[in-house]
């Protein structure tokens, strides 16, 4: 198939753009480079556009099959709503208006922000409350979808929890905060969490959501599901882990939690995951970072 992937030289886009590929896809990657490198896109000899997604001519690239839209402002600390809004809601539209024209199935990268402090674990039923400009644009994303139900052949959003893996260093403070510990320890510093260490958060490994995408393009119908493992683990638990790796044996560094809107638990209910796309992570918490360490892309 002629696949397109936007901020496909991002962290999850380049995983899943090199994965495409490797399964014998005709890949197209678009991506203006914002929170991206090249390097991510080491061995991928398929054409790579550099592009705003609201801006560019789409259309000019014909008839693909699929899109795997990735391409976002992901800084959850972005507070500007007009620039938020433009990349993420408006070049959103962009693809979707493509897709109409070209029969284009469309897998969507949506987020677990847009539970904001409701109680877990998130069912997708459950009523929204996002609390960023980021997670609010997610939110107007799966919205503008259904307007277009019916006139894409599939439409699929996928609500990501707390995503780590190889290939997201690019992403600097943006990046996850298993790559931000991973830093402070290998460079023999205490990691640096909040008091006392118990805050959860429903991580999951870049290897399950690629293949959370490649299930998503098999779906029977349209919808909207969660990309977790469903199973939480603490920030302590995290670092024991990451010293485990590392061979390493720091302590945590604790220090008071400056936000009123922190979430201090994440967990997805993956019931509808399960049953829309037919996914379950393969990958605990302890075996993801184990093969993210194996990948050497902790450095």
């Amino acid at each position: 198939m002629r696949i397109l992937v936007t901020g496909g030289a991002g962290f999850i886009g380049s995983n899943l753009a090199l994965t495409l590929e490797k399964k014998g896809h005709d890949v197209i990657v678009i991506d203006d480079f914002r929170s991206s490198k090249f390097e991510n896109l080491k061995g991928f000899q398929g054409d790579v556009i550099c592009g705003d997604i609201s801006e560019q001519d789409l259309f000019s690239l014909g008839h693909v099959d699929v899109i795997f839209h990735q391409a976002a402002i992901t800084d959850t600390l972005v507070t500007d709503e007009h620039e938020m809004m433009k990349i993420n809601v408006d070049g959103f539209k962009h693809i979707l208006s493509f897709a109409e024209k070209n029969t284009s199935k469309v897998i969507y990268a949506s987020s677990a922000g847009v539970y904001g402090n409701n109680p877990a674990p998130h069912k997708e039923s459950d009523m929204v409350n996002p609390l960023n400009a980021y997670a609010r644009s997610k939110r107007e994303m799966e919205v503008i979808a259904q307007n277009f139900r019916g006139s894409i052949p599939l439409l699929i959003g996928l609500r990501y929890f707390n995503v780590y893996g190889p290939r997201e260093r690019y992403k600097k403070h943006a990046a996850s905060m298993i790559y931000q510990l991973a830093q402070q320890m290998k460079a023999g510093k205490r990691p640096r969490i909040f008091t006392f260490g118990d805050q959860q958060r429903d991580f999951i490994y870049v290897k399950d959501v690629v293949e959370a995408n490649l299930l998503a393009m098999n779906a029977k119908e349209n919808c909207i599901v969660n990309v977790g493992t469903g199973k939480p683990e603490s920030f302590n638990t995290m670092i024991h882990l990451l010293n485990n790796v590392l061979g390493t044996s720091l302590e945590p560094d604790y220090f008071d939690n400056p936000y009123d809107f922190y979430q201090n638990l994440t967990c997805a209910d993956i019931t509808l995951a399960k049953e829309k796309i037919g996914f379950s992570a393969r990958y605990s918490l302890a075996e993801g970072i184990t093969d993210y360490f194996r990948e050497d892309q902790i450095t």
